[in-house]
């Protein structure tokens, strides 16, 4: 059993719990927290070792220690994104440059931490109308897609709408129809430095969509592709000045210079 857990994937689910807290019917439907539904759909298989934490924690919940041990790190956000402390962001984002790996669920398209690491507004079209989505698996040899049918649906969903503006993905995973006509790009992954992002569209609060054995599925998945083995690259952050004597093949130096050897670069 020891031997399990050490082999397990550390995963982090990070959730605001504003919602499960102020709106009956989102309580109604995740008493326990959002946060606490998604971990355990992700703990189902016994490969994944879950760990909660929410906006009103110390730090958010999301330490230097807490981040250090975590593998992956799944997010959802809504009513307070404005309320996570950019200290902590950066935080985040120096961790998923070493390696650690990003999920982000549905309006966590807005959270401070994916537009961080995207540079772009990260918006989009929407509709609050308890809709079908109907997602198809366009990627079908992708491994968050293993397993999984030609498609799959969930009977009440928020619409989200094309244009998404987010750069390029790595890979589109999922395309998303609507019962209004609508379309959406709404799995689709990147690498930003040594980390792995994977951004999955559904998960409105007011619908049981985290219930659902399917997107269950999905999020497991996403979980042990994100997950990048081995210690934390921390070298990714330095930019060392590398003396012509340390050079791979002998050279000579020429010309006038700004900094003296050893010398930090300009940030």
């Amino acid at each position: 059993m020891e031997e399990q857990l050490a082999m397990s994937i550390k995963v982090l689910v990070w959730g605001e719990n504003v919602h499960e807290r102020q709106n009956e019917v989102v309580r109604s439907i995740y008493p326990d927290g959002m946060h606490g539904t998604i971990a355990r759909a992700l703990a189902a298989d016994g490969d994944i070792a879950t760990e909660t934490a929410v906006l009103q924690d110390p730090e958010h919940g999301l330490s230097e220690e807490v981040l250090a041990r975590t593998d992956v790190l799944v997010w959802w956000g809504h009513k307070a994104h404005d309320a996570v402390e950019d200290e902590i962001v950066e935080r985040v984002a120096r961790r998923v440059w070493e390696g650690m790996g990003l999920i982000l669920l549905h309006s966590a398209h807005f959270s401070k931490i994916f537009k961080r690491l995207m540079g772009t507004p990260c918006a989009l079209s929407w509709r609050e109308a308890g809709e079908r989505e109907r997602l198809w698996v366009v990627n079908p040899r992708h491994p968050i897609a293993r397993g999984l049918p030609a498609y799959f649906e969930l009977e009440h969903e928020e619409m989200y709408g094309e244009p998404f503006s987010v750069p390029e993905p790595l890979e589109t995973v999922f395309i998303s129809w609507f019962q209004g006509g609508e379309v959406f790009r709404s799995g689709l992954t990147y690498r930003r430095g040594a980390g792995n992002i994977f951004y999955f569209r559904p998960g409105h609060e007011t619908y049981p969509t985290y219930h659902d054995a399917t997107v269950g599925q999905v999020l497991r998945n996403a979980a042990r592709w994100a997950h990048t083995p081995g210690p934390a690259l921390a070298a990714i952050h330095k930019a060392p000045n590398v003396p012509a004597d340390a050079a791979p093949e002998p050279i000579v130096e020429r010309g006038p210079k700004l900094h003296k050897p050893g010398e930090e670069g300009y940030k």
